[in-house]
């Protein structure tokens, strides 16, 4: 059971990272051709800049659960290299009971403003709903909370201690 979880969230994992390359790709593009049509064409496109702001919401929010993933995020990791194995499993269960408690609010949460905004329209894109641009508050929580579950079962809390001292790596340049 446990392997079958760790291999979900791989592919979670996966498609995370695939669909934030994606939404980097799309603002990377759509961008310049709104440059090109406001500058060079005089008459400019209404949908690029809505359309990069919606999309920028869903990388930031896909960015932040992948960084989570492979302890990317910022942290103060010379605390817990500190400790001794048990006050450093006991403060990593604290840590991630914490970002347990604020992710399920995330999820909660973004739901009901979702629900709440559901039958508003983007006005550059009429078709769209408001609540669109704010389902990645809920889906981050939601797969920040899968990932957190994946870390307790692996009893893995914090990134690997550094290789050295930075203080080293300074004074032997």
């Amino acid at each position: 059971m446990k392997e079958r979880y760790l291999a979900l969230m791989d592919a979670v994992h996966r498609a995370c990272v695939f669909l934030a390359g994606v939404a980097l790709v799309v603002i990377t593009t759509i961008i310049p051709w709104g440059v090109f049509t406001r500058y060079v064409l005089n008459s400019a496109s209404s949908w690029p800049e809505p359309l990069a702001i919606l999309l920028m919401i869903w990388l930031s929010f896909l960015s932040a659960v992948i960084c989570y993933r492979e302890h990317l995020h910022i942290s103060v990791g010379w605390i817990p290299n500190l400790l001794g194995a048990g006050p450093r499993l006991a403060l990593g269960v604290f840590i991630e009971l914490c970002m347990l408690a604020t992710n399920l609010f995330l999820f909660w949460y973004g739901i009901s403003l979702i629900e709440t905004t559901w039958h508003q329209s983007i006005a550059e894109f009429p078709i769209v709903s408001v609540g669109v641009s704010y389902l990645p508050v809920p889906l981050g929580g939601f797969l920040t909370a899968l990932f957190g579950v994946e870390r307790f079962l692996k009893l893995d809390f914090f990134p690997p201690p550094p290789e050295g001292d930075a203080l080293d790596t300074i004074s032997t340049e």
